[in-house]
């Protein structure tokens, strides 16, 4: 994908989107170049932040997470993440039906693949090790994954108004909303399971 276009699909319907549709990367192109480099951003400065920086946004372990401990919990995360954007891709194929469209598994991933873009670029704030700064990084990084969602689905599914691109958005962003808690619940749950494997 190429990512020049990125900034102008925040706001528009078609710049960016229409590139995208004229090129229609196929599910594995698109997964093995886009989404498995992306998603090995917030894994890395998950490492990084639990490593390099503890206690700097994430609370500090008792006795120190290990270097073994950490890359157990970034793997769980990692391939939470790549399985996430598979099922969020097949959850918006079968949401095309609340407004009377058809969308493609191809088409439904495509916007899976993209409109989490922003939060994976997010975990670059674990460079600064201050919460509140990664709290609002990860805020503004969800309002510009609800407007690549709400401008990616009308083109991407040729929807005939977008009043209908609107009412699809916001079912989609629910979802993506939702996908996400999942995804910090396996992050936690993966901790717990490391922390509890020391006694």
């Amino acid at each position: 994908m190429n990512t020049h276009n990125l900034p102008k699909m925040f706001y528009s319907y078609r710049e960016g989107w229409q590139y995208l549709i004229e090129i229609h990367p196929g599910v594995r192109k698109l997964f093995t170049t886009f989404v498995l480099p992306m998603s090995l951003i917030p894994p890395v400065m998950l490492l990084y932040a639990l490593l390099v920086m503890p206690g700097g946004v994430f609370p500090e372990l008792v006795p120190a997470i290990t270097v073994g401990e950490a890359l157990a919990a970034a793997v769980a995360f990692f391939l939470a993440e790549l399985a996430m954007v598979a099922l969020m891709a097949s959850i918006i194929q079968q949401m095309g039906d609340v407004v009377d469209a058809t969308p493609t598994y191809q088409d439904a991933f495509l916007l899976a693949a993209v409109a989490p873009t922003p939060l994976w670029i997010s975990a670059l704030a674990l460079f600064v090790p201050i919460t509140w700064f990664n709290a609002l990084v990860v805020a503004v990084a969800w309002v510009a994954s609800a407007a690549l969602i709400y401008h990616g689905v009308y083109p991407l599914f040729r929807l005939e108004d977008k009043s209908k691109a609107r009412v699809m958005g916001t079912f989609v962003l629910m979802a993506g909303i939702i996908a996400w808690m999942a995804l910090l619940v396996v992050l936690a749950l993966a901790m717990s399971m490391i922390i509890g494997l020391r006694g």
